[in-house]
């Protein structure tokens, strides 16, 4: 497959350009650490916690933390604070607080 040098990207004509793009590498946002900006953070009450999944099915981040078919916890490095998972928890087992900056 040619490369095609686009150091100069402003200035091709139409017939230069190459027709369709072409993704070399899948890109994956577990590589960036997305949560850092978020102003609230789900905290789970486990002895409330009925296992339902719902925070994990609903939550736009994955940051649901499942093992074995439970949920255990919450990958705050991708989790951006938007309390999906709290509005949706049926026991009201998850509580936004406010989100701790880290040193």
């Amino acid at each position: 497959m040619k490369k095609i040098d686009i150091t100069r990207i402003q200035e091709f004509s139409p017939e230069e350009h190459p027709i369709g793009g072409h993704i070399q590498d899948a890109g994956n946002s577990e590589l960036y650490k997305t949560g850092s900006w978020k102003t609230f953070m789900p905290e789970i009450d486990f002895s409330k916690c009925i296992q339902c999944l719902y925070c994990f099915i609903y939550c736009p981040d994955s940051s649901i933390l499942v093992e074995e078919g439970k949920v255990v916890g919450v990958d705050y490095d991708h989790c951006k604070g938007c309390g999906i998972c709290a509005a949706e928890c049926p026991k009201d087992a998850i509580e936004m607080k406010e989100a701790i900056e880290e040193e």
